[in-house]
């Protein structure tokens, strides 16, 4: 897709926040996920295609205090920073994901909105380049796509589906799968849309 950030922009501008079919008033999953990693407060969290979503505020609650989000749509992450103005502990990021160029390392990188639009082999391994350059060496990453039984296409737009095992396996040798899970996501509108999801540990030593 050539303009990114115009689909996007267009998507949040059409729907809203509340009407998308990515809406979730609580991103319960996230959030249990994160907590197995055991993360520390002070350490740096960054939520790629976090958008409008509540994970950045809820985390804020819980005592994070360097969490960073990355979006390509300006229009949902002003919408964010409305809502968590003056809020010294997150950092909004205008940027499409694989052209972007990371300043700094993460110990956790979140996703649930973004991979699974990536259907090309080498946006897919450009991205994953991304996520293992901004990670600390003991980083976690939390995974979310369309589970194998998902929908086919999402906001217009052709999806990849990956089952469990294929979530895991992607990561490839140097992460460590701390747990895998499959989530039944319900849109505002009630349609059902099944998710895989991983989380998982940067090795040391990878085999």
């Amino acid at each position: 897709m050539p303009d990114r950030a115009r689909h996007w922009d267009d998507a949040y501008r059409n729907k809203g926040s509340e009407g998308a079919s990515w809406y979730q008033p609580e991103p319960v999953t996230s959030l249990e996920l994160i907590r197995l990693l055991d993360v520390p407060p002070s350490e740096a969290v960054i939520d790629i295609g976090g958008g409008t979503s509540f994970l950045v505020d809820r985390l804020v609650e819980s005592g994070l205090s360097d969490l960073s989000v990355l979006d390509v749509s300006e229009v949902a992450l002003e919408e964010a920073r409305g809502r968590l103005k003056n809020q010294p502990n997150v950092t909004f990021i205008q940027h499409d994901v694989l052209t972007w160029r990371p300043s700094r390392r993460f110990g956790v990188w979140h996703d649930r909105a973004v991979f699974h639009f990536l259907t090309d082999e080498e946006d897919q391994s450009r991205y994953l380049a991304t996520m293992s350059e901004s990670l600390e060496p003991d980083g976690g990453v939390v995974l979310g796509t369309f589970a194998e039984d998902g929908p086919e296409r999402c906001s217009g737009l052709p999806v990849a589906r990956y089952s469990l095992t294929e979530l895991a396996g992607l990561l490839g040798p140097g992460f460590a799968a701390v747990t895998t899970r499959r989530e039944i996501h319900y849109t505002p509108s009630g349609a059902t849309q099944p998710f895989s999801w991983v989380a998982a540990k940067r090795s040391r030593s990878p085999e």
